[in-house]
């Protein structure tokens, strides 16, 4: 320090010195602070990145992929590493301009999302781990969770290889879970000067929804003489509106055998693979002679009454999802005594470019065979009731709905033997956040069937199970499904029923052998219901009594609503009496003597519930 400063301040130090010493130094800092604007902390300067021999590299090709957007400028496609509790991503951008985002959010928000981001300072490419705020304000994690593999450009477009952990122990970070993710993606139109100038509000963006973690079992083989039919949409002309279901009715062969179906999957049109978003078959009633063709819109009023007799769950398949392959030892039923020759085909076209003219003969593809397997497999309706007794109070941010499928149903249902439940399909209306359905067996809760706590009601598709159930002559097994509500958009209550404004709470399981028990459903007691609303109404100084004079809903509408109001219902749902439906597949009601509901005092009226 002593002999710097008698050497600057040395009397014979000429001002030429000092002038080129300043500059010096001033060009240091210059360099210094060029250097950090261009280059960002942690992120990976793209064009420097050098293979790596040592690096990890997936099994080829990768099992799943899904389009992003509607136009199909990006596609991702990933492996599941359950060793190493990691996922592998390939992320093909079509026409690369100024970069990309991809992330990942609760529930597809655009804010306080993770995000791995490729931009462009306008002379350098970048890729980082980052994160946005409460206002979409995007910045750069301090911790980078996102390993970078490989970037190439090649002539279907620009390909990102990356891999990233289950779990982070990032606080910032989302954990990969089973269930569903809503991927959200973004296109860069110009260069970023720096990635703390990107907002996610003021660049084009969209939301994609997939089951990450899938099954890393190998799909079975199929026997030889299995056939294929294709329940398709007779080459629609899609609407050019954003949201369309269209219905399609399919007459199976007279007199068709006995088939079992061993699998099924998507038959999409090519080219409209970002526009159908998912796809469902459905048996109509045996019980309906005949069904009268149609193909049409499902929401289309003047569509013929008995397609709402089409309501048996056959397939269904959502945008992402993989084939679907039944137990070796089991098959789905077509065809034969006591089915229907007529099916209802359901596709759900997205379509938020508007495009119009487009054609599509979408659909399932069923594989069957007439050599029977030695189990016929069922599905059985879990969850509520559809009916108005079952409500959510307006401008809930969570609430919580229970159906019970109690253990006196399942000790006269189910065989000695017991059941296998290999699949599981969840569903709940727009309302709908989370479903959950757990195993109670001699009062403990034994297992998760399962759960989806980023449930969206756009994105219902089944997914593989492996559970035992058993008639248990002491205690029987019980089966709960919990649905959670979001209504704070709403103002007005949120009744059960069928429509796409009122909510269900149903969990679809796939199992063998086949029961005659078909659905195993409860809804609140109606009479402990009257009590709540002459309580509410009488502490909200309305003395008047309708009891019996108007419908539920109507019931409902005329509470007032306050967070009394919504406690005491919620009380009410977790403690009173339940009716309990337990159901055969002909709709008559299993012979079940009155039973509680776990963990709580109720008694059961098995009565059917209008």
């Amino acid at each position: 320090g002593r002999c710097a400063e008698s050497w600057i301040f040395n009397k014979n130090l000429r001002l030429q010195d000092i002038t080129i010493m300043y500059f010096t130094a001033l060009a240091a800092l210059m360099v210094i602070l060029v250097a950090s604007y261009q280059a960002p902390n942690n992120a990976v300067e793209v064009s420097s990145l050098k293979p790596n021999p040592s690096r990890l590299l997936p099994p080829l090709p990768m099992p799943f992929r899904v389009p992003l957007d509607p136009r199909g400028e990006l596609q991702l496609a990933w492996n599941v590493s359950y060793t190493n509790q990691e996922i592998y991503m390939e992320l093909r951008v079509a026409e690369l301009r100024h970069g990309v985002v991809l992330g990942m959010s609760d529930r597809g928000e655009l804010t306080n999302a993770d995000l791995l981001v490729l931009w462009d300072s306008g002379t350098q490419s970048y890729f980082g781990d980052a994160w946005s705020d409460s206002k979409g304000h995007v910045s750069l994690d301090s911790q980078q969770d996102y390993d970078l593999i490989e970037a190439k450009q090649k002539a279907e477009g620009y390909y990102l290889l990356f891999k990233r952990p289950f779990s982070t122990c990032d606080p910032r970070d989302y954990v990969i879970e089973e269930g569903t993710v809503h991927i959200i993606y973004g296109f860069l139109d110009k260069p970023l000067a720096s990635l703390e100038k990107l907002n996610l509000s003021e660049i084009r963006t969209g939301v994609q929804r997939v089951l990450m973690l899938r099954p890393d079992t190998p799909p079975p083989t199929l026997p030889p003489d299995v056939q294929m039919l294709d329940v398709v949409a007779p080459n629609v002309s899609m609407p050019n509106q954003e949201t369309t279901y269209w219905c399609y009715i399919h007459n199976l062969p007279e007199n068709l055998p006995k088939n079992h179906i061993v699998m099924y999957e998507s038959v999409i049109t090519p080219g409209n693979e970002a526009i159908v978003h998912h796809i469902e078959v459905f048996e109509c009633s045996p019980d309906i002679p005949a069904v009268p063709g149609y193909s049409g819109s499902c929401d289309d009023k003047m569509k013929p009454k008995k397609l709402n007799f089409c309501r048996h769950v056959l397939a269904a398949w959502a945008m992402g999802a993989e084939a679907f392959y039944y137990p070796p030892d089991a098959g789905l039923a077509m065809g034969g005594p006591g089915s229907s020759r007529f099916l209802r085909l359901e596709v759900h076209y997205h379509n938020p470019l508007l495009i119009s003219g487009r054609r599509d003969s979408s659909g399932i593809r069923l594989y069957y065979t007439p050599s029977l397997r030695r189990y016929d497999a069922g599905i059985m309706e879990l969850g509520l009731v559809y009916t108005p007794v079952m409500a959510i109070p307006p401008k809930q941010h969570t609430f919580y709905l229970s159906g019970y499928c109690t253990s006196k149903c399942t000790q006269t249902a189910l065989p000695s033997g017991g059941i296998y439940v290999f699949a599981s399909q969840l569903h709940t209306h727009l309302a709908g956040r989370g479903v959950r359905t757990i195993l109670v067996r001699g009062g403990k809760e034994l297992e998760v069937v399962q759960e989806d706590q980023h449930f969206s009601t756009h994105y219902q598709v089944g997914d593989r199970r492996a559970l035992f159930m058993q008639r248990n002559s002491t205690f029987g097994d019980v089966l709960i499904t919990k649905c959670t509500y979001n209504t704070e958009d709403r103002s007005e209550p949120t009744v059960g029923g069928f429509g796409i404004m009122e909510e269900m709470c149903v969990n679809y399981i796939h199992y063998y052998p086949r029961t005659q028990l078909e659905l195993c459903k409860s809804h609140v007691d109606q009479g402990y219901l009257q009590k709540y609303f002459s309580f509410i109404n009488r502490f909200h100084g309305n003395d008047q009594c309708v009891c019996g004079e108007v419908s539920v809903t109507e019931q409902f509408s005329q509470l007032e609503w306050d967070e009394f109001t919504g406690e005491v219902l919620d009380s009410l749902f977790n403690t009173a009496p339940i009716s309990m439906h337990c159901n055969q597949s002909t709709a008559s009601l299993f012979p079940v003597s009155p039973q509680s509901r776990t963990h709580t005092p109720a008694t059961i009226d098995c009565q059917a519930t209008n």
